[in-house]
């Protein structure tokens, strides 16, 4: 309680706040974070429904953990060089240019890690 007799939130719950008000931020103004969004709720339902290995399911939770956490932090990259300059700067450009690098590797890494979980239960189904 603070001196007034109000109580106090307690600091771990505001950092929280903060970080779901970025995420929903994000979802709601970034394209591509709707996309990963509904790209991961099929991941997970072909996860559910193939009754992938718990292995599989640590593999599959860190790349679409990964992709989400990658995509804040180019969309923060992004709004940060927009509010220090809104003019044309070729650091800029390099500086968002190589954050969305980072996300598209990552998103090429994570369709292959899919590709090679979920092809053969896949092929099994065709059997």
């Amino acid at each position: 309680m603070d001196f007034q007799g109000k109580r106090k939130p307690h600091p771990m719950l505001g950092s929280f706040s903060y970080a779901v008000t970025g995420i929903l931020t994000a979802l709601l103004s970034e394209r591509n974070m709707r996309i990963h969004l509904i790209s991961s709720i099929v991941v997970i339902l072909f996860s559910i429904y193939f009754s992938i290995t718990r292995m599989e399911w640590i593999v599959i939770l860190f790349a679409v953990g990964g992709m989400f956490s990658l995509e804040l932090i180019n969309t923060a990259i992004e709004r940060v060089v927009d509010l220090i300059t809104k003019e044309y700067h070729p650091l800029a450009k390099q500086a968002k240019d190589i954050a969305a690098g980072a996300v598209f590797l990552y998103a090429v890494l994570s369709v292959i890690v899919g590709g090679i979980i979920f092809i053969p239960y896949i092929f099994r189904l065709f059997e």
